[in-house]
């Protein structure tokens, strides 16, 4: 039971009716996932079962992919179809400026980020002017697939943390009507299987670097302890691992030793 789906999200449910629904169907394991959706985007989720959800931080930092379809010549008040549609018939340009590297953006008010302990969304809807702190974000691709009339479509591949809605109100008036993410680090929307736990040792092994361990140094790593080593190719975390499977992931300490910070065997 420890590992990871990867879930084809569908419109109109939250990630949490995600989670919650797969919950259910698993004996009501621990479960969790490893970045939002919005309600109305789709598209690939990764649901974590088990001793997985120990892993979140080292898959929520993966840099993610997405289609979007933005409707031109109009705004949202989100940003998304959910919003108060205002038509401007101000349309931007073709091709539009498409900016890359490192990007400066706001969220939207109408985010899951948290102000003052309270989801930003959750003011906004009460009317409450929110102000959203500036974050910088990188987008390695931001491409015009195709236009027509008054839409057109685009392929975004971008840090963790962007958000995709703040990218297309950027280009003027325009707002976000179909949002999918095809993949997030590693992992492809098409790979997505409901019905398939992927095992926690092989996700792992795609984002981390591995040191497989010798019997007596598994033992000690499986308590916490530290044991010798170097991480492979150098980095900051390393996933150690037995004939069993995943062990835990370290980091280094002095001494040439690693340190276990998240464990799966207990």
């Amino acid at each position: 039971m420890d590992g990871v789906i990867l879930y084809d999200k569908p419109a109109g449910v939250t990630s949490h009716d995600v989670v919650a629904r797969v919950r259910r169907s698993h004996d009501r394991i621990r479960t969790g996932h490893a970045g939002t959706l919005d309600p109305f985007a789709t598209g690939l989720l990764l649901v974590l079962l088990g001793r997985a959800t120990r892993a979140q931080q080292f898959l929520m930092g993966l840099p993610k992919s997405y289609e979007t379809v933005a409707r031109l010549g109009a705004t949202s008040t989100t940003g998304d179809p959910e919003g108060e549609i205002t038509e401007t018939g101000r349309v931007p340009p073709d091709p539009p400026a498409l900016p890359t590297g490192v990007v400066r953006q706001r969220p939207p008010a109408y985010s899951a980020i948290k102000i003052d302990g309270e989801r930003a969304y959750a003011r906004a809807r009460r009317g409450e002017a929110v102000e959203m702190p500036e974050r910088e974000v990188t987008v390695t691709r931001f491409e015009q697939l195709w236009r027509r009339g008054d839409t057109a479509g685009f392929a975004i591949d971008c840090s963790s943390g962007t958000y995709v809605r703040s990218l297309i109100l950027e280009l003027g008036d325009a707002y976000c009507l179909e949002l999918r993410r095809t993949a997030i680090g590693p992992f492809h929307v098409a790979d997505a299987d409901p019905e398939r736990i992927v095992p926690l040792g092989d996700v792992l092994a795609r984002v981390l670097p591995s040191l497989h361990l010798d019997p007596e140094s598994a033992r000690r790593a499986g308590h916490g302890a530290p044991v010798p080593g170097e991480i492979p190719g150098g980095g900051e975390h390393v996933l150690l691992t037995d004939d069993q499977g995943p062990i835990a992931v370290a980091v280094p300490r002095d001494g040439g030793l690693l340190k276990p910070t998240v464990g799966f065997r207990a």
